[in-house]
């Protein structure tokens, strides 16, 4: 596995680069906007360098949960030399090969996964925020029913006063918000 510089000036711009946008998309929520780090290739590289570097052993594939976790497991997966498989929200995979239902703060959703993930493959599951946890344990969970195994849980950023630490204890987060 390649070794990836350990660049604190590097990161803290990526996070200066996220922007809080008050009362969206309701009144009272502060929505955590990614758009000015995205269009930054530099800071989008180096968060994909500190996903992959943090990761707790090897990994034969990452997976990202839909729809922001998908650019930035793509990117590690790139970084790393290894494939990325997408994690859908249910009806958006031609065939998926399992899925799992889950409550999640605004009601109940389902995930799905193709069998592109296969048994036995080690996974490093990565998504763009940690807020109560749920969608990100749907994630491994559906990862683990397919057979593969999560062998690091990462994240660009998680929300404090939400608990998703609680439901998620071995996720690393690049960033607290």
């Amino acid at each position: 596995m390649t070794t990836f510089p350990s660049d604190t000036e590097h990161i803290a711009y990526a996070r200066s680069l996220i922007r809080t946008i008050e009362n969206y998309p309701q009144q009272g929520v502060s929505f955590r906007d990614i758009t000015p780090l995205l269009a930054d290739g530099q800071a989008m590289r180096t968060v994909a360098e500190a996903l992959v570097a943090q990761a707790d052993t090897s990994f034969d594939v990452v997976a990202g949960v839909e729809a922001r976790g998908f650019i930035f497991a793509g990117a590690a997966a790139a970084v790393a030399g290894t494939g990325m498989i997408p994690i859908r929200k249910q009806g958006k995979l031609p065939k998926p090969a399992h899925q799992i239902s889950y409550e999640k703060e605004y009601g109940q959703d389902v995930l799905e996964v193709s069998t592109e993930l296969q048994a036995g493959m080690h996974v490093l599951l990565l998504d763009d925020i940690l807020a109560t946890g749920g969608t990100l344990k749907a994630g491994a969970e559906l990862v683990e029913r397919a057979g593969a195994q999560v062998v690091s849980v990462g994240v660009v950023m998680e929300l404090q006063g939400l608990d998703g630490r609680a439901m998620m204890p071995q996720t690393k987060a690049l960033f607290s918000l």
